[in-house]
């Protein structure tokens, strides 16, 4: 009756490799910075730190005078690149151009900019956290300064995302907390898989006992659904959503780590508001909660929400 956060690390890690597992810091000093994220009184520490940004990547020159729109690809609570690099590999193919910017961010405000910042009207950006055993309020402090300096530094003022598990509720409530911030990009399109909206499994959720209403609220809501919720009016009215979310078929009537429930609840909040919201549910072993993000029909619905062309099979000169 518990979370099992051994099984969800075991889970969410399945794609990443040995040499990388071998990088990682204590978990004593990924908590203990984590936390000092998630607080607004304690950020000034990490502030205090100077802060350096690595440029080491190729720059393309727009091929049109129209702003670009980068699709970027975000993870959750123990995630990284790996959680998200199938979903970019798909994407680049269907663009026959293999060049993504990937921006490693760490809570010290340091970002690392290496690949390629493409020419094309959306330009892939792979980011990924450094410190990884973060909540929502640190991914969403993670993502207002790595948003803010990325569209500085490539001019666009509009932003579609990928985001995956935790990540799909804080790039929400980073539009909502930026809404009147003028230099702040907006989000346009999100594609949000296995979100956590309203608790995760035995924290703040328990299997088959909260239930949607009629009007798809859920009968208990979390203080941080509470907080989405009063805070719906700052949404970009403009965006348009995809919400993917899975059910194992084990009677749970979850992912495994997120319930169908939660998943589906950020529709009582955004679909009133939004130019569109679609849903799709993968259901069966595909349903996994860290299944999703490397299931060919997600990557496929992923696509024609995005409006790409698939030019695979075009040959370069």
């Amino acid at each position: 009756m518990f979370f099992n956060h051994r099984k969800y690390t075991q889970t969410a890690e399945r794609g990443r490799k040995k040499s990388e597992k071998q990088k990682d810091p204590s978990f004593a000093t990924l908590v203990s910075l984590g936390l000092l994220a998630t607080f607004t009184p304690t950020r000034w520490l990490m502030r205090l730190h100077k802060r350096k940004i690595i440029r080491n990547f190729n720059y393309e020159k727009p091929k049109s005078p129209k702003k670009q729109i980068p699709i970027i690809y975000i993870h959750g609570f123990r995630g990284g690149e790996y959680t998200t690099q199938k979903l970019v590999d798909d994407m680049t193919e269907r663009k026959n151009n293999p060049g993504y910017l990937k921006v490693t961010a760490d809570l010290f405000g340091n970002l690392t900019l290496e690949g390629t910042w493409t020419n094309d009207e959306h330009p892939i950006i792979q980011l990924v956290f450094k410190q990884k055993v973060v909540g929502l309020y640190a991914i969403c402090y993670y993502l207002r300064f790595s948003l803010a300096f990325l569209a500085k530094e490539f001019n666009f003022d509009k932003y579609d995302t990928v985001a995956h598990s935790l990540g799909a509720p804080s790039i929400i409530k980073v539009e909502m907390q930026t809404a009147h911030r003028k230099h702040f990009p907006r989000l346009d399109k999100a594609a949000l898989i296995a979100g956590p909206f309203d608790g995760v499994m035995y924290l703040g959720d328990i299997p088959n006992v909260n239930q949607l209403t009629e009007k798809s609220s859920p009968t208990f809501k979390t203080s941080a659904y509470f907080a989405l919720l009063r805070q719906k009016k700052q949404f970009n009215p403009h965006a348009s959503i995809l919400n993917i979310y899975g059910n194992v078929l084990d009677k749970t009537n979850t992912d495994r780590f997120i319930s169908v429930t939660s998943a589906k609840s950020i529709r009582y909040i955004l679909a009133p508001r939004v130019k569109s919201y679609q849903e799709l549910e993968i259901r069966g072993p595909m349903g996994e909660h860290s299944m999703m993000h490397d299931d060919p029909l997600v990557m496929e619905t992923i696509a024609h929400f995005f409006k790409i062309k698939d030019k695979s099979h075009i040959r370069k000169e």
